[in-house]
């Protein structure tokens, strides 16, 4: 059974630095992608970043490309999204998500992820 468990969420204010991580077990993830979205109060689930486990290829939504990495720790099982500048519309609660199943081309839609962490809150203060 796949488990996620997100940590390193808080309050930080505008311009500052955050750095998620996401412990994973309970499966193989030799072919996996892992994602990070986040959900705004009264928002949908966003799409935020991924990242093929086999290779390290990354991807990322426009708002975040330049502030935000993705990364991942093959020995750790831990996938890590370091956060810079940040802005107070990036506060949200943020999930890590898992696909099992190996794809040629990134999954940015919710949907299309079958196992979620529990998801941790980030707060940037203006």
């Amino acid at each position: 059974q796949v488990q996620l468990v997100e940590s390193g969420g808080g309050l930080v204010q505008t311009g500052g630095s955050l750095r998620l991580s996401c412990a994973a077990s309970g499966s193989t993830f030799s072919s996996a992608t892992m994602a990070w979205f986040r959900q705004a109060p009264g928002k949908e689930r966003d799409f935020v970043a991924a990242v093929y486990w086999s290779i390290g290829s990354t991807y990322y939504a426009d708002s975040v490309k330049g502030r935000f990495t993705i990364s991942r720790d093959n020995a750790k099982n831990t996938v890590y999204l370091q956060m810079n500048s940040l802005k107070p519309e990036d506060t949200a609660v943020y999930y890590c998500a898992v696909r099992l199943a190996r794809t040629s081309v990134f999954r940015t839609q919710a949907r299309e992820y079958a196992y979620w962490g529990q998801g941790t809150q980030v707060t940037v203060s203006s």
